[in-house]
């Protein structure tokens, strides 16, 4: 099987979606934050390994105890997996922090300043058009 095969598309899907639910509704851990997002999921052709990609909205504190937590949650995260999917292999967890979505949300804040910064400009340039 391709890494990229539909087949695989669809298992990385699969997975994606049960490990959030997972993570949001079975994991009593405290270190791991309520503002979790399972970001991407690959799983391995072989379905022995998945690199799970994590993003956690907060400080960098924050992100490595949820790290940390994910990754003591790992057997128990795999167990329920195996429990509620019928696959051939259940893979091996590997949590990765992904900053993806905090990346995406500071370019955004960027964007806004500059354009409200050039819609001031455009009124300034209007009010000294029109004196």
């Amino acid at each position: 099987m391709r890494k990229n095969s539909i087949k695989n598309i669809r298992i990385n899907q699969e997975v994606q979606k049960e490990l959030s639910n997972l993570i949001r509704q079975e994991v009593k851990d405290p270190r791991i934050s309520p503002m979790t997002t399972v970001v991407n999921v690959e799983v391995a052709p072989d379905l022995k390994t998945a690199k799970v990609y994590i993003s956690v909205l907060g400080d960098e504190q924050a992100q490595k105890d949820t790290l940390k937590g994910l990754k003591s949650a790992a057997p128990f995260l795999r167990s329920q997996l195996a429990h509620n999917m019928n696959m051939r292999n259940t893979p091996e967890l590997h949590f990765i922090g992904d900053q993806s979505i905090e990346y995406g949300v500071n370019m955004s804040h960027l964007i806004d300043e500059i354009t409200a910064d050039l819609h001031d400009e455009d009124e300034n340039e209007e009010d000294s058009k029109e004196s």
